[in-house]
């Protein structure tokens, strides 16, 4: 098989750069192993200030509606950070307390959503919290068994019951000016949230649980149909097992699902995450990046990987590969032609692209007018 473009990865920067180059007519292929980090997606775009327009764009044709508004979000444990563009059914504060009183709603048996802890962290700000928990008889069967109570099985529930919800909620309302429920809402119809919003008798936010992230499969799911569409290859459940380099230049790469057919490309979009998608992978004594052997960002002292803080920002996750200027992946010191590096495989080394989701979007991009404004390979 033959394409212009090859991604491997099916994340974030993995479909944005794959919509991107269908959308610019090029013939793509998406090489997905499955999970990745879009499961733990927030719902908010950090650092995308400098192409806003562009991105807010991207999402609309895709039929994902996002907002802008400065302001914070407010977190599982009741903690606020800052954030501006958002998926639609992201709802930002513009200041603290957020609220004199709160109503936290849960799902009886459901443990991914820990309401003491927003509870108490609101508290702090100001704000006064009654917890009050559903028992809606279409969960007795998720509840039978503690495996089946997370976020994505109750979201297919809800896909078909959220008016029962809506009404349980406004009996159970007081006097309460903000109603806070977790974010298992609109898995497969995005319109379902802000239905919900309307709804209900006082202003509503979603409050995001432990993953898998329900807004993240949604937007996954949704970019994924779009780079369908428009005539992209997605190899679901598949992963690349060698690549053929030659003279600086990848030639082709063969994947486990495939067995010996190789996948030939003029170019390659390396997306296949950090850690947690097997992009990056640590040894004890090195970080690797295990498909190319790309040169890899990393401190040599194993004791400055970590701080001992637990929750502070931990120095390994600013590890990644190695990029000339262009994107360009280094290997041995020398960046290969073709292939480009993009997403959470860089880590930090590219602060010029910003963090997280930010990072990914702006990275897919500019691999992607790199590629579409190239001529071809000699």
């Amino acid at each position: 098989m033959r394409f212009d473009t090859v991604i491997i990865g099916g994340g974030l920067a993995g479909l944005t750069a794959g919509i991107t180059l269908q959308e610019a007519g090029r013939k793509t292929v998406i090489v997905s192993a499955g999970q990745n980090a879009l499961h733990f997606f927030s719902g908010t775009f950090e650092s995308t200030e400098a192409e806003r327009e562009r991105i807010t764009e991207f999402f609309v044709r895709a039929g994902i509606p996002v907002h802008f508004q400065d302001g914070q979000r407010l977190m599982p444990a009741g903690t606020f950070r800052p954030a501006a563009l958002s998926l639609e059914d992201v709802t930002l504060f513009p200041q603290t307390p957020v609220s004199s009183k709160a109503l936290i709603v849960n799902f009886s048996g459901f443990h991914d959503f820990f309401t003491a802890f927003l509870a108490e962290g609101l508290e702090k700000n100001g704000t006064t919290c009654r917890i009050c928990t559903l028992d809606l008889p279409e969960m007795e069967h998720l509840r039978l068994s503690p495996s089946e109570m997370r976020s994505v099985n109750i979201a297919r529930v809800m896909d078909s019951c959220w008016e029962k919800a809506v009404a349980d909620i406004r009996v159970m309302h007081k006097d309460e000016d903000l109603i806070l429920l977790p974010q298992v809402f609109g898995l497969k119809d995005a319109s379902i949230p802000g239905k919900i919003l309307a709804a209900l008798p006082a202003r509503a936010a979603f409050i995001g649980t432990m993953p898998p992230s329900v807004p993240g499969i949604r937007t996954q799911m949704q970019l994924k149909r779009r780079y369908e569409i428009l005539g992209g290859t997605f190899l679901m459940g598949d992963e690349v097992t060698s690549a053929a380099i030659h003279d600086g230049v990848v030639s082709s790469i063969t994947t486990r699902n495939l067995d010996t057919s190789r996948i030939f490309g003029e170019y390659f979009i390396l997306a296949s995450g950090g850690y947690f998608s097997k992009g990056l992978a640590a040894t004890p004594v090195q970080v690797v990046e295990p498909l190319f052997r790309l040169d890899v960002a990393f401190e040599e002292d194993r004791n400055g990987w970590y701080r001992q803080d637990f929750f502070a920002d931990q120095p390994y996750m600013d590890f990644g590969v190695k990029t000339d200027a262009d994107l360009h992946a280094v290997k041995d010191g020398q960046p290969l032609k073709n292939l480009f590096a993009v997403g959470s495989i860089l880590g930090g080394t590219r602060p010029d692209f910003g963090s997280a989701a930010g990072l990914a979007l702006r990275t897919a991009f500019a691999a992607a007018d790199a590629i579409t404004t190239s001529k071809p390979q000699e």
